[in-house]
């Protein structure tokens, strides 16, 4: 044991505690449920509890293992979902005034996997409204909190799940990722955020953004305990017809190989040029590449195309399908949805079909355009994220900044290669700082390895929040501040119009002013995407009938 306080144990170390009864479930849930007693009303991480499942199923777990039927390392072991999982019985809100009252009939693949597996369900967990825009002050449920500093952001939009795990008040969770969302909190709240190959974990019953970018991913204190969640969900399954039938791998056994001799290109421009990342983080990324080299590893920078680029494509490919997810919705109670969602999902009515199909089209090109760097490389180190932006910067609902700037996560969501966020050092002022890896498609298991060789190397997975249970710094919503500059108005506000009117949506002076202010940034985005294709260049998104997908 390396901790004192059992809820800080990590998945492996709690299992195998477990697992020679030198700890119970029912204690180890106990410490946990204090824990979110006592820090919960500081981090608002949970929006529903599920304190009498969770004690039901530790009470069969501990049973079980009592009796010697020991089902594995998450047997026994609390964790928490971000409430786009559907669970059978148990509220699933997508943190939306849209699903408030929504009860699922049946539980996503992924959580009948863990619960077969033996875990135990703490509760749902934040998010932003529909894993879309935010943080918002302006939703049934607050905000989830940054541990390391309540009056920061956590990074989104699985806030919930990796302030829950960061503070201790899960021992992991699952989040989805469609740019960046295991990703950004992993990130900010200083663990391990694991975005798996595309296809590799099923998505059924999860609540969708983007059927094109999804992903199912773990976030967890350590990279062992990632590989044990990915063990578990992993694999083809009926209700996804984007699961794929690739085979299934040990991948803790693999973990300690090292990555000596291993090839890593750094992309070192996504920071320096295409977005000015903070200084602390381009020292701490620096320093990194500098462990690994250490460890015996070549490293050298690579040079890819534009984030920009990436991020153009992923907008043009994601935006429509979530518009076209929430256009009954739209049409019907844009007044339900908070302001930081319709600033972002409204702008896709502007979008042409010819704009996706070319957006698919570009991101094919993408995806094999990268083949030479499989080839070369190992993996791709990019920059993460941090330190923490301020929640006051984001109070604000009517920002146009989302618009303005690339995702760092855009280059493994358009690729859907297998990509973990990994703390790599603190700021001065004691905030996260995270990078990424990115490994060739269906290199998971590589990925985790050369992650668990740096995490090996460095202390600062062993690193834990402090949190404040004292007063902290609120904020109040500023709903009126989404000013259009004129000259904007003059040229869009025609283009705008006529676009929500073709879309059925009937838009007050408010959400229609949310609309107008990034109508010039989402068709820059929209123009960045290449529009000279030939008839037989395919899509990135085709059909198709695999042995293990339902008609």
């Amino acid at each position: 044991m390396t901790t004192t306080d059992p809820c800080f144990l990590s998945i492996a170390e709690a299992g195998e505690l477990l697992r020679t009864k030198a700890l119970s479930p029912v204690e180890l849930l106990q410490a946990h449920l204090a824990k979110i007693d006592a820090l919960n009303p500081v981090l608002d991480a949970f929006i529903t509890r599920t304190t009498e499942l969770a004690m039901q199923q530790a009470k069969a777990a501990e049973a079980e293992i009592t009796a010697g039927r020991w089902r594995g390392p998450m047997h026994g072991i609390p964790f928490g979902l971000k409430d786009m999982f559907e669970t059978r019985g148990i509220r699933t809100t997508a943190h939306s005034r849209i699903l408030a009252d929504h009860i699922p009939t049946r539980d996503a693949t992924v959580v009948s996997k863990l619960y077969e597996a033996g875990g135990v369900l703490l509760g749902k967990l934040a998010t932003h409204e529909f894993a879309h825009g935010g943080p918002s002050f302006d939703l049934p449920w607050p905000p989830a909190r940054n541990p390391w500093n309540t009056g920061h952001f956590t990074g989104g939009s699985s806030s919930g799940s990796g302030a829950a795990v960061a503070a201790g008040l899960a021992a992991g969770a699952l989040g989805t990722d469609t740019g960046g969302s295991v990703r950004n909190p992993a990130l900010l709240c200083g663990i391990v955020g694991f975005k798996p190959s595309f296809g590799r974990v099923s998505r059924a019953g999860v609540i969708p953004f983007s059927e094109s970018c999804d992903h199912v991913g773990p976030l967890t204190r350590t990279v062992e305990d990632a590989a044990i969640l990915l063990e578990i969900l992993q694999g083809a399954d009926p209700r996804d017809r984007s699961s794929a039938n690739a085979p299934t791998n040990e991948l803790r056994s693999q973990l300690a190989a090292g990555v000596k001799c291993m090839r890593i290109g750094f992309v070192r421009h996504f920071s320096e040029e295409d977005l000015q990342a903070d200084p602390e983080l381009r020292a701490a990324v620096d320093a990194a590449l500098k462990v690994f080299e250490d460890l015996g590893a070549h490293v050298e920078d690579v040079r890819l195309r534009s984030l920009h680029d990436y991020y153009a494509v992923r907008i043009l490919v994601s935006e429509p399908e979530l518009f076209s997810l929430h256009l009954k919705n739209l049409q019907q109670r844009p007044g339900d949805y908070g302001q930081h969602f319709l600033a972002r999902c409204l702008p896709a009515c502007l979008f042409t079909s010819a704009d996706y199909v070319n957006a698919q089209r570009e991101r094919l090109r993408m995806i094999r355009d990268m083949q030479p760097f499989y080839e070369k490389y190992d993996a791709i180190i990019s920059m993460g994220g941090g330190p923490a932006p301020d929640l006051a910067d984001h109070k604000n609902l009517g920002s146009v900044d989302k618009w303005l700037k690339p995702s760092i996560g855009s280059l493994g969501s358009v690729t859907g290669v297998p990509t973990i966020a990994l703390c790599c050092g603190f700021s001065r002022s004691g905030l996260p700082l995270g990078m990424q890896i990115h490994g060739r498609p269906w290199g998971d298991a590589a990925v985790l390895r050369i992650a668990r060789a740096y995490e090996a190397a460095t202390p600062w997975h062993t690193r834990r929040p402090t949190v404040s249970t004292g007063a902290r710094a609120e904020f109040a919503v500023d709903r009126h501040t989404t000013e259009v500059n004129p000259d904007v108005d003059l040229k869009y506000r025609a283009l705008a119009t006529m676009a929500a009117q073709r879309a059925g949506l009937k838009l007050n002076e408010e959400q229609f002013a949310l609309l107008l202010a990034a109508t010039p940034y989402a068709l820059t985005l929209a123009e960045r995407v290449p529009r000279s294709f030939r008839h037989e260049d395919e899509m990135a998104a085709v059909f198709g009938l695999g042995r293990n997908q339902s008609v």
